[in-house]
């Protein structure tokens, strides 16, 4: 069941070197505060997974987080390249990152598939397509019904699973609003799920195609307002497109990328608000 956890706990608690780590979110509701939190906590030999590696992803490569990266298309959205993960896999600076590519469609069967509990995700897909020659992970499997070749990937079955919602109950049940992206699959795949949220309210006031993500499959609920900046959150704040265009500059070069980091990640307060279940938030 959920626990309401200051976000620096709930990272020390739930996420740990060597682990399979999800950070899940399109577009919005991306978790950048808790990446930047396992930043501050120096984990290590990470493999990190998310359908579309973005700057988050950037930070947590470019700071040594991560050798494994599991993923469907990475970049910085409407800017280019992200420079500190081509830096890792063409240099192997600040360390080797090996690379497994997917398709998107594929990626979404591996989440649904792992949410399901199954081993692996079958698809029509890939057909003309170089990705199984430097992808080991995708092959090839004969229905055993019709005789058709079809793909074939591993299930994602992370060891923790991290996505920012808008809000929580005070039983520890979560709501979702926007574009829902694969959060869902990724927090029932996963063995441990910690999710940050704008603020913790009495009732979520749900609608029909509401996206609940209910308290039995959730470890760790810290209230981060801001926790997706610089992506937006529904009906909090808007995206600062601003920022991911400066990013470019400053990921481009090894020592400016160090000193923004450093300047405002590592010396920067670690969110902790910790409002418990039966207090105001």
């Amino acid at each position: 069941m959920a626990e309401f956890l200051g976000l620096s706990e709930a990272i020390a608690r739930h996420v740990h070197d060597g682990d399979t780590v999800a950070l899940e979110g399109f577009t919005h509701l991306i978790p950048f505060a808790a990446g930047h939190e396992i930043i501050r906590q120096r984990r290590r030999e990470l493999t990190l997974i998310r359908m579309t590696p973005d700057l988050i992803f950037d930070q947590m490569i470019g700071m040594g987080c991560a050798s494994k990266l599991i993923f469907s298309w990475g970049g910085n959205p409407g800017v280019g390249s992200l420079h500190r993960l081509r830096d890792a896999v063409e240099h192997g600076y600040p360390a080797p990152l090996e690379i497994l590519e997917h398709s998107h469609a594929a990626m979404a069967c591996a989440w649904e598939a792992g949410a399901a509990g199954l081993p692996m995700a079958v698809l029509r897909g890939y057909v003309g397509s170089d990705l199984p020659r430097v992808n080991p992970d995708i092959r090839t499997i004969e229905c055993p019904f019709t005789g058709e070749q079809l793909a074939a990937v591993p299930a994602n079955r992370p060891d923790v699973s991290i996505v920012h919602a808008q809000k929580a109950d005070r039983a520890g049940n979560v709501l979702i609003e926007g574009i829902i992206g694969v959060q869902k699959e990724a927090v029932l795949a996963a063995s441990r799920a910690v999710i940050t949220v704008e603020e913790v309210v009495d009732e979520l006031d749900t609608h029909p195609n509401a996206c609940v993500l209910p308290a039995w499959c959730i470890n760790a609920i810290a209230t981060v307002p801001g926790g997706a900046w610089p992506s937006y959150s529904h009906g909090y704040y808007a995206r600062n497109n601003r920022f991911y265009k400066e990013w470019d500059a400053i990921a481009r070069d090894r020592d400016t990328f160090a000193r923004w980091m450093e300047d405002n990640v590592i010396n920067a307060s670690s969110p902790n608000a910790q409002p418990r279940a039966g207090e105001s938030a």
